[in-house]
């Protein structure tokens, strides 16, 4: 196989973006081939989600954010589901790309098949499932939250974006590794709550700034503030930390960057070891 260069790696995606979608709808069907709700379940299961959490942080626990002067429990069932979308995003990416190559050894072995459109169909249909539950929240946020602006809608794409940038990053570089370290496979689920617990999804930043020697750590989680900069613009209606977005731009771009980097430098070795 021949060995792609930097700028066709990155400058050819988009003209993939038929191929690209094709398998990204192969991989949503896949998902839900054989159930009988089918693609309902796109639906219930980050619903069932977050009664689960409810009602063991919310009930259970008596949590709360105390951002909000009147904080309701209804403020705090969507400022849970806000985090837990992000986070499951990021967790689906983990988990799912480091096989997503390994399942696929007759696409590997066809030179003329773009390989990083794998992992990039894989995580079209975890945004598709993202998208979905996003909506559930600004529908939550319209009928039992403070409602929505149109600041805050307009936010939200550029909140996002470097979302999409981190994801992508991820994607490629734990589909690379997961060709030679089959072992990742083991480790992401012990990492991936690692990163639910790191991420503010139960607790405000401004908790986790009143502990020094904790915060010298999350500060440097791009998904932590991702998660607040949402609940800000949309549910809190606060002003959008800048320096923070700033960051989570900084972190999408060079996880995207090292991500695609790797990916085209394992790629060549990927028949071989398959």
């Amino acid at each position: 196989m021949s060995k792609p260069g930097h700028d066709s790696f990155f400058a050819n995606l988009a003209q993939k973006r038929e191929l690209w979608w094709q398998f990204t709808v192969r991989a949503v069907e896949l998902r839900h081939r054989g159930s009988y709700l089918g693609i309902f379940w796109a639906v219930l299961n980050p619903l069932l989600m977050l009664l689960v959490y409810y009602v063991v942080f919310g009930v259970i626990f008596g949590g709360s954010f105390k951002v909000l002067p009147d904080e309701t429990k209804a403020d705090f069932v969507l400022a849970v589901f806000c985090g837990l979308i992000v986070f499951h995003l990021t967790a689906e990416t983990m988990t799912l790309a480091p096989t997503v190559v390994v399942t696929n050894p007759n696409l590997v072995k066809k030179v003329v098949f773009p390989l990083e459109v794998l992992p990039l169909a894989q995580l079209g249909a975890v945004w598709f499932h993202f998208f979905i539950s996003l909506g559930l929240m600004l529908v939550g946020a319209l009928l039992f939250g403070r409602g929505l602006t149109l600041a805050g809608l307009a936010w939200l794409p550029v909140i996002l974006l470097p979302l999409v940038l981190l994801s992508v990053g991820i994607a490629w570089l734990c589909a690379a590794l997961g060709v030679f370290f089959r072992d990742l496979v083991q480790v992401m689920p012990f990492v991936s709550q690692v990163v639910l617990y790191s991420s503010a999804i139960f607790y405000s930043v401004a908790k986790a700034q009143t502990l020094p020697s904790v915060w010298m750590f999350l500060r440097w989680n791009p998904l932590l503030h991702t998660v607040n900069l949402v609940r800000d613009a949309l549910l809190w209606n606060r002003p959008v930390n800048l320096s923070h977005l700033g960051y989570t731009y900084a972190a999408g771009i060079g996880m995207c960057l090292l991500g695609g980097w790797v990916f085209r430098k394992f790629q060549p070795a990927f028949a071989d070891v398959i």
